[in-house]
């Protein structure tokens, strides 16, 4: 029923605007946010699209200091907010279903919530192609080939497609971590100093 709500936001009758803010309580979770996107896209044929958009935004966000604070700062208004986002978007030809999607939560004043929003958006996205969710942090900039080969190697240990994220962290000093579900590889330098420091303290 979410869907048809936001639908009808994008739609710039005063009657549509009207009944979304009537029935905005279907939209109070930040999931449900997130799977009124996927089904919007999925409609529109734009899934492959969007998710590339929405990947480029999440980067934005860990790269830049001023758009994080332009989300997280409650002092910032929402004309301020619109108007960088359509800068953005326009900037950088995003999807129009994603810019007034964008516009919409914005406005709904959830724009604190886009990050998670987003990277449940991706995660569903993940899940409706049968793929696992793996994490991937390392105390070096990996480059793509070094990237697919783990990605490789783990889709060849659990038997299943693995949409891998990963990021770089110095604080590790060396080796990387793999979370994939339940299951966490450590092989950093960090961990193995804080066994060190555990073990000296307990003799």
């Amino acid at each position: 029923m979410y869907v048809c709500y936001l639908s009808e936001i994008f739609i710039t009758s005063s009657n549509s605007e009207q009944k979304l803010s009537k029935n905005n309580s279907n939209l109070s979770t930040k999931n449900s946010y997130s799977q009124a996107l996927y089904e919007l896209a999925s409609e529109n044929n734009s899934i492959n699209d969007v998710e590339n958009q929405v990947s480029s935004i999440l980067k934005l966000i860990n790269k830049s200091i001023d758009f994080k604070d332009l989300i997280k700062d409650p002092t910032n208004k929402i004309e301020n907010q619109l108007k960088v986002i359509n800068i953005i978007s326009d900037q950088f030809k995003f999807n129009e279903l994603l810019k007034k999607f964008l516009g919409f939560i914005i406005s709904k004043r959830r724009f604190f919530y886009v990050e998670k929003i987003l990277i449940d958006f991706l995660n569903i996205c993940s899940n409706a192609r049968g793929e696992i969710q793996a994490e991937l942090s390392a105390a070096k900039n990996l480059n793509e080939s070094e990237i697919n080969n783990i990605k490789n190697e783990l889709s060849t240990t659990f038997g299943s497609n693995i949409k891998l994220n990963h990021k770089y962290d110095p604080s590790l000093i060396g080796g990387l971590i793999i979370k994939v579900g339940s299951i966490m590889i450590d092989t950093s330098i960090k961990n193995k100093l804080q066994q060190i420091e555990k073990k000296m303290i307990e003799a």
